[in-house]
């Protein structure tokens, strides 16, 4: 158990460096040098143009993994009682639906052919996060269960 708290306390400083780091890159026309683009920036400019979509993407991206994660080192700290895991779940299936979404943006731009665009390290780096998470609550609750 000593282990899953330790990575677990290690995604809170994980994934505010996934935020930040690029994670694709894009541009117009292939002779144009390509903007990178990360969680963080790309919230910047969603919440001058649709405040809606930049709140869900804020929900998503931000709020829901670290509240998962707090929540789980909580629990795993017995500060918070084993009851709130199926919550702390969905926390963590909110989280992967914006790796889903960023995937499915690229898939989309690419297949429109009018730009380029390149992943960048930021969105293996998040994904990473997200399914580090996934592993970390999933050993937690196999662990709580069998003590119990």
């Amino acid at each position: 158990m000593k282990v899953l708290r330790i990575a677990n306390l290690l995604l809170l400083i994980a994934f505010p460096i996934a935020w930040f780091a690029p994670l694709l890159r894009a541009g117009l026309l292939p002779l144009f040098r390509l903007s990178e683009i990360s969680v963080v920036s790309g919230l910047q400019s969603l919440w001058k143009t649709d405040m809606f979509l930049a709140l869900l993407v804020t929900v998503l991206a931000l709020l829901a993994p670290y509240l998962k994660t707090v929540g789980l080192a909580l629990v795993q700290f017995d500060l918070l009682d084993r009851r709130v895991l199926p919550a702390l779940r969905v926390l963590g299936k909110l989280a992967m639906a914006d790796v889903f979404l960023l995937a499915l943006y690229i898939v989309v731009v690419k297949g429109i052919g009018v730009g380029r665009v390149e992943t960048g390290w930021g969105l293996y780096a998040f994904t990473g996060c997200v399914l580090a998470s996934f592993a970390i609550s999933f050993a937690t609750e196999s662990l709580e269960k069998r003590a119990a």
